[in-house]
């Protein structure tokens, strides 16, 4: 179980990357599937070939950023529809990763589907070699890593660029009035979202020794039921508890599939189970019972900072 929430904390990653995209910026981007894998593509390549692990991730992260400016620079300079825009980055990216894990051979050939990271040094090694992995150490640790990023896109999206960002998913024509560049903040969203999946796709790479071709497929809609179920569990206005509730979310779901794994379900059928995850996360808000309990703890929530105001009074 404790290695379901390491993954749940370093999916969180990822899923932050999704809710910007498709919370703040309101743009439906398919890119993720891609950029995670290119993100353990290229920090896989690198340290098979030598290079510093920090510097591998970082290049694995940077590689995502531009393939999600691909993506935005589609959509805006080509006037290409978002959901198209993101799918064809997605489809070229497959042939990319393949291309990049080539490298990874000796000598170098058109495509490789799979990078084994077997005795090389990564971020990882050192609570692998201590057999901390999956431990209450790894998971202070992934925690740690989550929350700093957690913190700094908080700080972000209270800047001018980053209310700038959230004002051109809010209302595009608005903020374009007001004399800012729409095209210019949506092709930063995209690359800060991807720039995250991709590093949450070499973290990934560097826990389970090895990058492959296939290990982003389907990743959005784990990226999706993170951010519904999360914030279905946690809410509240402010941006740090949208992305708290985001993490939550990750780790909630990945502790859901750990379960349905030990339940005996087949791991063939993990992607039918995360669209079971995600309707029912989409449509049980909205029944009657939880409508109730809402409006119940909103009248609690109301009363409680009454009775504070009248206490100051």
């Amino acid at each position: 179980m404790l290695s379901a929430l390491d993954l749940g904390l370093i999916y969180g990653l990822m899923a932050l990357g999704v809710y910007l995209t498709f919370r703040v910026l309101d743009f439906p981007d398919l890119t993720v599937d891609g950029s995670f894998t290119t993100g353990g593509a290229v920090t896989a390549t690198l340290i098979v070939a030598g290079q510093s692990p920090w510097l591998a991730t970082a290049a694995g992260a940077v590689a995502g950023a531009i393939a999600g400016l691909v993506t935005g620079v589609l959509h805006t300079k080509g006037n290409i529809n978002p959901l198209l825009a993101g799918i064809l980055t997605q489809i070229a990216l497959y042939s990319i990763n393949l291309r990049i894990m080539g490298q990874a051979n000796d000598p170098p050939t058109a495509g490789r589907a799979n990078v084994p990271l077997l005795r090389t040094d990564t971020l990882l090694s050192g609570l692998r070699d201590d057999r901390l992995l999956g431990t209450w150490v790894s998971v202070a640790v992934f925690a740690g890593i989550v929350l700093a990023f957690m913190l700094a896109l908080d700080w972000f999206l209270n800047t001018d660029l980053g209310l700038a960002l959230q004002a051109t998913g809010d209302n595009e024509r608005m903020i374009r009035a007001q004399g800012v560049s729409t095209d210019n903040t949506k092709i930063l969203g995209l690359a800060l979202s991807n720039g995250l999946v991709a590093l949450a796709g070499g973290l990934i790479a560097q826990y389970q020794g090895f990058a492959d071709i296939g290990m982003g497929i389907g990743l959005i809609v784990a990226g999706l039921a993170s951010v519904i179920i999360g914030q279905a569990i946690i809410t509240g206005r402010r941006f740090i508890f949208a992305t708290l509730a985001v993490v939550v979310g990750s780790v909630v779901y990945r502790i859901v599939i750990q379960l349905a794994l030990q339940a005996g379900a087949d791991p063939n059928d993990m992607k039918l189970i995360s669209a079971i995850l995600v309707i029912a996360a989409l449509l049980l808000p909205r029944l009657g019972v939880f409508r109730r309990f809402r409006a119940q703890r909103r009248e609690r929530l109301m009363a409680a900072a009454a009775e504070g105001e009248d206490a100051r009074a």
